[in-house]
């Protein structure tokens, strides 16, 4: 199952090797890397990066009462599972500002208990499907055009679909195809890439952010970004699945869609930079609310199914995002938010309020910068439309155990050190433990195990 990894890896390596060798190589004397001034910088025209990952958890056993657990439930036998992607990252300059990105993705691999069970997943790096053998997608198709509007140019650094080259610190960015949202929205420089820092789905992003995508995370649309000064304003409008969780998109156009919208600040706490953001957003689809799905059950004495009532109706949440350096090398992350509980989950996971927040430290103190150990929490609650449609045995996006006779909030608890082996090899030992599992007092806690590989270039 690991082989595509392992070939990744050996193809790899000798360009991993030539990058160390270049940068190894002795400078003349009396002479200084000196950094290049933005404008002079000359911009790319083309690029190619790649990265591979694999990552492994293993769940030991733990405590439920069930019998037979339902069919959304984690399972309480030991189990492990491992998840593989590679990615190529093409980019092409086509104009001034213009730059077209194309990701060809190979994945392979499935999530514990088939990425079910948990509201908080474990693991960023599964999908809500899974395949033992390996298969190919093409994860975004990116078209972005950036539109300078004067202030300080600005140099911009070669990275994964980002061309090196200039802008100005006010600037308007444009950016159509199929994407993730949350590339543009919720971001946040200490919980944000599963590939690099946590791994849990509510604490990488914000857990009531609903937000559209098929069933591996991507959609199609489009955001606009405002950047001024202190402040940035997005909004984006972007398909919806065709139905919940479904591998297709709405293929109505936007007849299915969500819109989003977000507000930026960024300051300054002493002499230390931070963000603070403020999300919006209202998608409009053909949904079940869970007060429908109830009389529908006991109309035909059945566990409620919100297949059998959705019909068009709109959902809407608002969260913030806070990201704040509490020193070089130091920083901190808190994130909070709300959604519209009576609706059931559309494209993510099955949370209407959560906060989460930790810290994440680089290992500059004990000389090894390039390290970094993180530390975080997680709370994930349902509304009370939503424990009665689950004690009553319904099924949502990700959990469903059957019954819910003691409902409590889902605590999480990760930790992480990751371990720079080589330049672009990242290696990291990951911990979580999960208390109320799909918000189900009787099941757990579950210790989570994980260990995650990562190459870069």
């Amino acid at each position: 199952m690991r082989a595509g990894f392992v070939v990744a890896a050996i193809l790899l390596y000798p360009l991993l090797c030539q990058a160390q060798m270049a940068e190894s190589t002795p400078q003349p004397q009396g002479t200084q890397q000196k950094s290049e001034p933005a404008e002079q910088v000359k911009p790319e025209t083309w690029a190619i990066h790649g990265q591979a990952t694999n990552t492994w958890e293993l769940q030991p056993a733990f405590y439920s009462p069930f019998f037979k657990v339902g069919p959304h439930s984690l399972w309480p036998h030991a189990n492990g599972r491992e998840t593989t992607d590679i990615t190529a990252y093409l980019g092409l300059r086509l104009w001034r500002g213009a730059e077209l990105w194309a990701n060809p993705t190979y994945d392979q691999g499935f999530g514990l208990s088939d990425t079910f069970g948990v509201a908080g997943y474990p693991s960023g790096e599964a999908y809500k499907l899974g395949r033992t053998t390996p298969y190919f997608r093409f994860d975004r198709a990116i078209f972005r055009q950036t539109i300078n509007l004067g202030g300080e140019t600005e140099k911009v650094e070669p990275d994964l679909n980002q061309l090196g080259g200039t802008q100005t610190a006010n600037r308007l960015v444009i950016t159509i195809g199929k994407f993730d949202v949350v590339d543009i929205f919720d971001t946040n420089k200490y919980a944000h890439d599963p590939r690099s820092d946590f791994l849990n789905w509510t604490i990488i992003d914000l857990g009531s952010f609903d937000y559209a995508a098929d069933a591996w995370g991507f959609t199609y649309g489009g955001a606009a970004e405002w950047q001024q000064d202190w402040w940035t304003v997005r909004v984006g409008l972007f398909d919806l699945s065709a139905t919940p969780n479904s591998i297709y998109l709405s293929t109505r156009g936007f007849s299915q869609g969500q819109f989003c919208a977000e507000l930026e600040e960024r300051h300054m706490l002493g002499d230390q930079p931070g963000k603070f953001k403020v999300l919006y957003w209202l998608t409009k689809g053909k949904l079940a609310s869970y007060n429908d799905a109830l009389d529908w059950s006991e109309a035909t004495t059945q566990p409620p199914e919100v297949e059998a009532v959705r019909r068009m109706r709109t959902k809407y949440g608002m969260g913030f995002n806070l990201e704040q350096q509490l020193a070089k090398d130091f920083g901190m992350f808190l994130r909070g938010g709300w959604c519209q509980g009576g609706v059931e989950e559309v494209d993510f996971t099955d949370v209407d309020i959560s906060v989460s927040g930790g810290l994440s430290l680089t290992g500059s103190r004990w000389t090894r910068p390039d390290d970094t150990v993180g530390v975080a929490f997680c709370i994930n609650q349902i509304s009370n439309q939503a424990r009665k449609y689950f004690g009553a045995g319904g099924l949502g996006g990700i959990i469903g155990d059957g019954k819910l006779p003691y409902e409590e909030p889902e605590l999480i608890f990760e930790t992480f050190y990751n371990i720079a082996v080589i330049k672009y090899t990242h290696f990291t030992a990951d911990y979580q433990l999960i208390i109320n599992p799909a918000y189900n007092r009787d099941r757990g806690p579950v210790s989570v195990f994980g260990l995650r590989l990562h190459l870069e270039f």
